[in-house]
This record gives C-alpha cells, sequence and structure tokens, in this order.
C-alpha cells in the first residue's frame, strides 16, 4: 500500500532538492500505474532505516527508509542529544567521510547539527579512509566520532557509522538509546526546528599527517624493504594514503592498478565493490602478471579491509596467482607479529572467524578471547595486541586505530613478504608450516543475497526448528543457539554446529548487507608431513559439507 500523504508530506521537509526531484517523478509514475515506481515508493515510505551497531546503512534516496538528508540530520540530532547527556559540557566530534554520492554533504549535514547543538564539531579535511577517523578520534582526544560510508556495499547505498570515546564502534546498550532519541528526532516532524550552526572546524593535512608518521613506524628501519606490491583501492580512498605511508615506511611506491585507482562512487570495473567478491580482485591479478609483482594487497573502498593476493603455480587459474582468505591472512598477520616481536597481551577473532588464531597465541604464550561477530566487539578486548575478523578486518595497532585497519594491515604484510623473499622463502612456505604445526584449517563462506529480508527470517527459523542431525554425512555432534548466549557471550542471531568429523559451520545474517552467511571450518591432522593429501581429504569433506550448506539456502 502507497502512502501518497507521507511521500507528499516528505517533499515539504526535505532540503535537498535532489531528492525532491526524484520523489516528485516517483509519485508521478506511480499514480499512472507504473509498477516499479510503485514497488520503489511503497519500500522507502515502510518504515524507516534503523540505527543499529552498524549505525545507518542503506540505499540513496527520498523517504524514512532511505539513506538522505533528512534521515542522516534527524540521525546527527539524535546523536548529539545522546552525547549531551554524556557530556553536559558539550565535548567534540570529529566527523569524517568517503567519496561515496553525498557522502561529503551527509558531513556537513552532522557537522552543523553538532554545532547547532553546542557540540564542537571538526571534518576530515577530505574523502579519506575509515581507519584515519578511527584515529583521529583518539588522537585529537575526541568524545565520538562519525564515519560517513557504506563501506565495501554497491554503489547506491550510504551509510554513518558511529565511535563513541574509546574510539571503537558503538555496541549496546548505547545503539539503542541512540535509536530511541532519534525517534523522538523524527517525531518531531520537520528538520528545520532543529538548530544548527555553520562554526565547525575543517582540519588540516596534518592529521593525516599524524596518521601516515605512526603507521609507517610499526616497521623497524633495519626491515628488509625489496618488495613488487601490486595495489588497488577498487575505486576507494585508500590510494594516495596508502602511497603515502609506504614510502613513509621506506617501501617503493606501490604499482598501481589504474583502473581502480582513482575515487569513484559508481565503482564501474566491478558489480560489488568487496574483494572478497568473485571477479573483483581480476585487474589487479592481471596486473601482477603483466608486472612480475611478488604480491598483490587490495583495500576495500573505505580502506578499513584487507585483501592479499600470492603466486601459486603455474597451471592454477587466475594466471598464476591465488587470492588468500581472510582466514589466512589473519593466521599470517597473528605469525608474523608474534615472530618481530609483540608485547604480551590478548590475540582475539570473532566467533565466525578460524580457530587457528587460538593455537598460534597460545603456543606463543598470549591470550585468546573470542567475541561477538564485529569490529565493535574484538577493538574492546582489554589489552589487545591482535585482531581479526575473516571478513578481511584487522586490527594490527589498537593503541592507535580500535577498529579495522586495511592501511595498516597492508603495511604490515608488506613488512613480511619483503623479510621472507630476502630469506628466500614464501608466503605460502609459512601457511605449510603452520599447518604442521598445528593442523590444516581449511575455511569457506557459503552465502546468498536476498530481496527480501524475510527471506533470511525463514531459513533460520527453519533450521532452528528442524536442527539438521548431519551435514554431508556427518553427524552432528552439538548444535548451539547464539540467541541463547553461548561460551559466555551476549545473545546474538547466529547457530552453530559441530560435526563428528571436527569441522564446524556457523550461520548467520549480515549487519551491514542483505546476505545469510555460513561459514564452514575443516580441520585435518598433519601426520608425516602429509599435507597433500590433507588437502585432499580437506577439500573432500569441505566440499561435502559445502553441498549440503547450499541446500539449506535455497
Amino acid at each position: 500500500m502507497i502512502d501518497f500523504a507521507a511521500a507528499t508530506a516528505w517533499l515539504e521537509i526535505d532540503p535537498d532538492p535532489q531528492t525532491r526531484s526524484e520523489l516528485e517523478a516517483l509519485i508521478v509514475r506511480a499514480k499512472v500505474d507504473d509498477e516499479v515506481a510503485q514497488q520503489e515508493l511503497a519500500d522507502a515510505f515502510t518504515g524507516t532505516l534503523q540505527f543499529g551497531t552498524a549505525g545507518l546503512r542503506g540505499p540513496l534516496g527520498p523517504g524514512p527508509n532511505r539513506m538522505n538528508r533528512v534521515v542522516v540530520i534527524r540521525a546527527a540530532a539524535g546523536l548529539a542529544r545522546y552525547l549531551k547527556k554524556l557530556h553536559p559540557s558539550g565535548g567534540t566530534v570529529v566527523i569524517g567521510y568517503d567519496a561515496r554520492h553525498n557522502s561529503d554533504v551527509f558531513a556537513r549535514d552532522t557537522a552543523s547539527v553538532m554545532t547547532g547543538a553546542g557540540i564542537s564539531a571538526m571534518v576530515l579535511p577530505r574523502p579519506l579512509p575509515t581507519p584515519v577517523l578511527a584515529f583521529a578520534i583518539r588522537h585529537l582526544g575526541c568524545a565520538a566520532g562519525v564515519m560517513v560510508t557504506a563501506s565495501h556495499n554497491p554503489p547506491r547505498d550510504n551509510g554513518y557509522k558511529v565511535y563513541l570515546d574509546a574510539g571503537s564502534q558503538i555496541v549496546p546498550p548505547a545503539e539503542s538509546d541512540i535509536s530511541a532519541l532519534i525517534a523522538e528526532i523524527t517525531a518531531l516532524g520537520d528538520i528545520a526546528q532543529l538548530p544548527q550552526g555553520d562554526d565547525w572546524v575543517t582540519l588540516g593535512e596534518d592529521l593525516l599527517e599524524a596518521y601516515v608518521a605512526r603507521t609507517a613506524s610499526l616497521v623497524p628501519p633495519a626491515a628488509p624493504r625489496d618488495i613488487k606490491v601490486v595495489y588497488t583501492p577498487m575505486h576507494g580512498v585508500g590510494g594516495g594514503v596508502v602511497d603515502q605511508v609506504m614510502q613513509a615506511a621506506g617501501f617503493g611506491q606501490p604499482v598501481p592498478v589504474t583502473e581502480q585507482f582513482t575515487p569513484d562512487p559508481d565503482f564501474p570495473t566491478v558489480a560489488f565493490p568487496n574483494p572478497e567478491e568473485p571477479g573483483a580482485m581480476d585487474l589487479a591479478l592481471a596486473t601482477a602478471a603483466a608486472s612480475a609483482a611478488d604480491i598483490v594487497i587490495a583495500n576495500d573502498p573505505d580502506a578499513d579491509r584487507c585483501a592479499v593476493a600470492v603466486p601459486a603455480p603455474a597451471e592454477s587459474s587466475n594466471a598464476g596467482w591465488r587470492q588468500l582468505k581472510g582466514d589466512e591472512v589473519g593466521s599470517l598477520l597473528a605469525w608474523w607479529m608474534i615472530r618481530r616481536g609483540t608485547a604480551p597481551g590478548v590475540f582475539a577473532s570473532s566467533i565466525v572467524s578460524c580457530s587457528l588464531l587460538k593455537e598460534i597465541a597460545e603456543s606463543a604464550g598470549h591470550d585468546y578471547q573470542q567475541t561477538l561477530t564485529g569490529f565493535k566487539w574484538i577493538a574492546r578486548i582489554p589489552n589487545l595486541r591482535f585482531g581479526y575478523e575473516e571478513a578481511l578486518g584487522y586490527c594490527v595497532d589498537p593503541d592507535a586505530v580500535k577498529d579495522k585497519d586495511g592501511v595498516s594491515a597492508a603495511l604490515l604484510i608488506a613488512e613480511m613478504a619483503a623479510r621472507l623473499k630476502s630469506e628466500g622463502r614464501t608466503v605460502q612456505d609459512v601457511l605449510d608450516e603452520l599447518a604442521l604445526a598445528h593442523g590444516l584449517y581449511v575455511t569457506e563462506q557459503v552465502s546468498i543475497r536476498v530481496d527480501d529480508l524475510l527471506t533470511i527470517s525463514k531459513i533460520m527459523q527453519r533450521l532452528r526448528s528442524k536442527t539438521p542431525t548431519s551435514v554431508g554425512g556427518f553427524q552432528v555432534t552439538a548444535f548451539a543457539d547464539f540467541e541463547q548466549g553461548v561460551d559466555g557471550l551476549p545473545p546474538t542471531d547466529g547457530l552453530r554446529f559441530e560435526l563428528e568429523s571436527g569441522s564446524r559451520i556457523i550461520v548467520r545474517p549480515s549487519g551491514t548487507e542483505p546476505k545469510i552467511k555460513c561459514y564452514l571450518q575443516v580441520v585435518i591432522p598433519v601426520t608425516g608431513g602429509a599435507l597433500g593429501q590433507a588437502r585432499d581429504l580437506a577439500s573432500g569433506r569441505l566440499n561435502a559439507i559445502g553441498a549440503a550448506v547450499r541446500t539449506w539456502l535455497d
């Protein structure tokens, strides 16, 4: 059912001529029975875009269920009320933004609302990576931070990520408290009633210089630096910053994937600007093959995630290159941080990540801790030294950036690869050594993207009510529903199946995309150095379990 009255009322309060024009056209088309316009209009005005632990994220467009200036101004006003309760004297908020459509506009609107509410606001000088914003909160001593980004989502999306004074993303109950205040603001109706100001501060390049210097300092002066890196920012904002960090740390400038180096909010060379997606790394791998590179590194568009590809046997696909899984990169970075020397502390990963990290950390005398999914949880671990999540997120300098940071991760990957090259060894050699020491851990993600979020709820409910007793020929030996609270963790929507083979499956809805994800793990002991046999066995088990899991998602 289309609420034409609500749509017409929205025209009266929307300060953006572009979204007003879009809405006017939708109303006209919907009234002459244009089904596409009717569906778009109905969805845009059914419910509201919900503020949760990822802040806001959704498609751009008019209406309360879209990302637009009205929704962002209301969210900023709700956040301002929340911050005034925490810091009656005002405090300071730092605001960053990426190069997506309207990111700069949403950042300025946020600054205007904050100053109107009596809160000092500082805006980053230009589109920059999310980890620079996370760094700025701690570096400048701010009460909170806001990053306008949709990370690796499709071009039509944008988002609004909130950090509090520790410099990490919000967790319950903060998001529900902020959401309630946003609802109060929304009930007021016209956003013109909200006080706004224009005396915020635009930060200079010295903030970025401080981030570059801190990140570059992670590599000691005596470290080898002979490494040829191919790098892509995937049409995002990481390119210039990665170049600066690499050069400040004494490495040569990476070979750019020129077709993807300049920020472009339309992401013209990829279907989805996410290095995990099939085909997203094709241009980078082709560049590497043509330039005789040693390693390929990619960031997602806001540069908080990092992907890696390494040379593979010539008979393999992708011109002799293999993209590593996030779990492999996480294990390598943990191994490297231990080898290069790190202070005693905690190594952490989320429930969906490979359990090999626990073995690597504890065998080296470090504590290990598991968290719920998301860096909002990982970054809050006391005395954290390293944290990672399988979705290409790595935290290698938690004292400076309490979030995943694809730039600092890229630097340490380059450092590791350079050291191994100087020793006549490869990244694959280290992965083999880890398998010999701890067993072969093989992981895979099976997921589907849906048009209707109810599909995800139905799948989760079916698995809860008719829990499989076997998967791919392997008996289910234990089942856990994370909604009931598991292993001392807070309740969350997720399921865990443990299988007789030592394998594991975790199923959960994505927190940032319309996806349901299944995380598979197979562990095979390696006896007598027989890695080839272990790989064959692991592949067979993973294929059988994966085929069964795919039927769950039909």
